[in-house]
C-alpha cells in the first residue's frame, strides 16, 4: 500500500516528495516538526487521529518563536491531515510527520528573509519503544536551557542533542537515555516525557526543568486525575529519585506509555511492570482508540464511513 505526503500544497507519493540539496532547514536545522499518531480500531473499521489538534496548535506556537509563516490554521492542518491519511487507506497504526521549514535554496546562518513551507506525510509505525519495558541509563548530555535553545518547541536542530543521548544510552547496552537539566534534575527522555510513582503520588519534572510539554504528557496527566483519582505533583526531581521510585514510565506521542523496569542497573518496581503503570497504559490505549466515549472528543475519525451499525 503505497503511502502519501502533502508536499507543497498538494499530495503526492510519498517517494516523489522531495527537497532540494540547499534548502535552508536541512543546512541548519530552521524547521519544526510535529508528531501524530493514527490509531486502529479493528472493531469499528477507523483510524483516530489522537489530539491532533493540540499538537498542530503547538507547532503555530513553534512557528511563531522561529519566525516561520505557518499559512494554515490548526484547524486547515487536521483537515489536510485527515484527507491524507484517507488517501493513503492504512488499517493499521500510522505515525503522522508534520514539518513546517525554512525552503529556500539559500545557504547563509539566519530566519530571516527566508521562504517557508509545510509538509505532512504518513507511515505505518508501530511502537517507538518496541519492548514490554525498558532499560534506561542517566546521560552524560544535558538538556539545553530555554535562553540556548528553547526546549518547549520541537525545533529539529535542537533533536541532535537528543540523538547524542539516545546513541550513547544504546551503545552502553541500554534501552533509552534520561536527560538531565542543567542544573542537574531530571528533565525527560530522549524523546520521552517522564514519570515516577512514589508514595501513591505520581511525580513529574516541572515545565522549568527543561522539558517538552507534551501533548501524551497531558493526557496522562488528565487520566490519572479523573480516572484513577491519583495526586499529580509537578516539580523539581532528583538523580537519585530516579532510583528508590515505586515505579517509573515515559510518555509520549512514538512511545505511548511505556514502563521503565531498570535505571543505571538498578531495578525499578522489581523490574516488572508497577501497578498504576499497567492501569494507566490499559487506560490510555481504550482512549486513543476510540474505545472511551467520555474522551471521544480526543480522537478524530480519518476515514468518513464507518460500519452499520
Amino acid at each position: 500500500m503505497q503511502s502519501y505526503a502533502f508536499f507543497e500544497k498538494q499530495f503526492v507519493p510519498l517517494a516523489e516528495a522531495k527537497i532540494g540539496v540547499m534548502t535552508h532547514a536541512l543546512h541548519y536545522g530552521t524547521a519544526l516538526f510535529e508528531g501524530i499518531r493514527g490509531n486502529w480500531n479493528p472493531d469499528h473499521e477507523q483510524i483516530y487521529l489522537f489530539r491532533a489538534k493540540e499538537h498542530y496548535e503547538r507547532l503555530a506556537k513553534g512557528c511563531h518563536l522561529m519566525h516561520i509563516n505557518l499559512s494554515y490554521s490548526a484547524d486547515e492542518l487536521c483537515r489536510i491531515t485527515v484527507d491524507l491519511v484517507e488517501k493513503c487507506d492504512f488499517k493499521e497504526d500510522i505515525y503522522i510527520r508534520p514539518l513546517a521549514y525554512k525552503s529556500s535554496q539559500s545557504l547563509g546562518v539566519r530566519l530571516h528573509n527566508l521562504d517557508d513551507d509545510v509538509l505532512v506525510f504518513v507511515i505505518p509505525w508501530g511502537p517507538y519503544l518496541d519492548m514490554d519495558k525498558a532499560r534506561c541509563s542517566v546521560s552524560s548530555w544535558r538538556r539545553p536551557a530555554d535562553n540556548v535553545i528553547p526546549p518547549q518547541a520541537k525545533i529539529t536542530g535542537l533533536y541532535v542533542n537528543n540523538a547524542l543521548a539516545k546513541t550513547e544510552a544504546i551503545s552502553n547496552g541500554f534501552d533509552e537515555a534520561i536527560m538531565l537539566a542543567p542544573d542537574g534534575h531530571v528533565s525527560e527522555g530522549s524523546g520521552e516525557n517522564i514519570f515516577l510513582v512514589i508514595e501513591g503520588k505520581i511525580v513529574t519534572p516541572a515545565s522549568y526543568n527543561n522539558i517538552l510539554m507534551g501533548i501524551t504528557r497531558d493526557t496522562v496527566i488528565k487520566l490519572a486525575r479523573q480516572e484513577l483519582g491519583l495526586e499529580i505533583v509537578e516539580r523539581p526531581v532528583d538523580r537519585s529519585e530516579l532510583y528508590s521510585a515505586d515505579e517509573c514510565f515515559l510518555t509520549g506521542t512514538a512511545a505511548h506509555i511505556t514502563p521503565v523496569a531498570e535505571i543505571d542497573h538498578r531495578l525499578i518496581a522489581g523490574g516488572e511492570i508497577g501497578e498504576i503503570t499497567a492501569k494507566l497504559q490499559s487506560l490510555y490505549s481504550r482512549v486513543i482508540r476510540g474505545s472511551e466515549p467520555r474522551y471521544m472528543n480526543w480522537c478524530t475519525p480519518a476515514y468518513k464511513k464507518m460500519p452499520a451499525g
